[in-house]
């Protein structure tokens, strides 16, 4: 399986992090200081670089806004429930997991990796169905954390959510008419947070599985965040809270 990502930032954290790139195209017409450090480290690491036309960037990204850098790469590895915890492990870290109850928005799931990769999360774990996997514009929203937190695909949520209550982990989960607000709750723990779809929010077999529910405290009149923003303001209490322990 191969696809293409666009985007400066994109392709370097690519070419960074190691992931298999076949080759890189690069508008003729693109700014010198744009592709410069790209041709360097693709020099680097052996990848061919060509020159081309900005319509067959164009037709190779469609949909992607590539800037005038496109690279070929390999399909992206989803890992295992077990390596995120391994992960976790290694860094001798309490566990703190993402999962996402069918998003559907790329670029909610690109925002989401920004975000995990910046407050430390150990990895997100997604369904096959319904629910939107690591697309190009994934890649291009999470401005290359996609390269760095590592996504799991399971076939059934609600038996991972089992799974990772038998290993310690507290499951919280997103809900408007929570009882209690995410500042008067103890996120120091081992956690796996979940955010819910876009429009429905968290399923209901999905909330029945959760050790308790949170809610944001709203003070407008539309009183419902993004999706991503949601998961930021809930990663980053985790992490504050986290430090405060120290």
């Amino acid at each position: 399986m191969e696809e293409f990502i666009g985007g400066k930032h994109s392709v370097l954290e690519a070419l960074r992090s190691g992931r298999t790139i076949n080759k890189i195209w690069i508008a003729e017409q693109a700014q010198k200081q744009l592709t410069q450090p790209i041709i360097a480290e693709a020099k680097q690491n052996g990848v061919i670089v060509q020159f081309a036309d900005k319509r067959k960037l164009d037709q190779m990204a469609a949909g992607v806004q590539h800037q005038g850098v496109v690279a070929q790469v390999a399909a992206y590895e989803y890992v295992e429930v077990e390596d995120l915890l391994a992960r976790a492990a290694e860094k001798g870290e309490q566990p703190f997991l993402l999962i996402l109850d069918e998003i559907e928005d790329p670029h909610n799931l690109g925002s989401i990796l920004r975000s995990a990769d910046c407050t430390g999360v150990h990895g997100v774990i997604i369904p096959k169905r319904r629910s939107v996997g690591l697309t190009a514009t994934v890649s291009k929203t999470s401005a290359g954390a996609v390269e760095y937190v590592p996504v799991a695909r399971v076939t059934n949520l609600a038996q991972t959510i089992e799974q990772l209550k038998e290993q310690g982990l507290w499951i919280a989960g997103t809900d408007v008419d929570a009882k209690q607000h995410v500042y008067a709750t103890n996120l120091n723990l081992p956690i796996a947070i979940i955010i819910g779809n876009e429009s429905k929010g968290v399923g209901r077999l999905i909330k029945e599985k959760c050790d308790f529910l949170l809610k944001l405290p709203m003070f407008g009149q539309i009183n419902s965040l993004n999706a991503s923003v949601a998961a930021s303001v809930l990663m980053y209490e985790v992490v504050r809270q986290r430090m405060a322990a120290h």
